[in-house]
């Protein structure tokens, strides 16, 4: 686990910002210049991939940072247009949004209280069983979006 939540999220909008580039050259390939080799389901699942792990991490880090349903939700809708999600990182930074450490124990806030804090803060304090649970999680819905075939297929069959 990253040492701050902050860095986290840096690191995982960075990498949605990537492998975003890495889909665009592909369909630039594709569509513009006709290539029909495996670059294309390389970017596509590469970005699959990480634009999951960012959501996922917005939502742990968001929970963490508290920073209530509606900024929790943004985070997750910039992470669709092509890199969103760097001028969001940088609002985030202004407003002071990822500053401070993962929360790993219970204070007297009463928000610590709902379960969804305590859950957090069980999977934060035992990283290893969180990331597993986590790469499973990723695993059924990368599963069920390989079965659905390409977005762009979805609403054709």
């Amino acid at each position: 686990m990253t040492k701050t939540p902050g860095s986290l999220y840096g690191v995982m909008a960075t990498a949605e910002m990537v492998t975003w580039t890495g889909l665009i050259i592909a369909m630039i390939a594709r569509y513009g210049f006709g290539y029909d080799g495996q670059l294309f389901f390389v970017a596509g699942l590469s970005h699959g991939v990480i634009f999951i792990a960012y959501c996922i991490t917005a939502v742990v880090v968001g929970m963490n940072q508290r920073w209530g349903f509606g900024i929790i939700v943004l985070a997750v809708i910039v992470a669709i247009p092509p890199y969103a999600t760097v001028p969001f990182d940088r609002w985030l930074v202004a407003h002071n949004k990822l500053q401070g450490a993962w929360r790993l124990y219970a204070t007297d806030d009463p928000r610590d209280a709902h379960p969804l804090d305590y859950t957090l803060r069980l999977g934060l304090r035992h990283p290893g069983w969180f990331f597993v649970v986590i790469v499973l999680g990723m695993a059924a819905v990368l599963s069920v979006l390989l079965l659905l075939g390409s977005p762009t297929e979805w609403g054709n069959r």
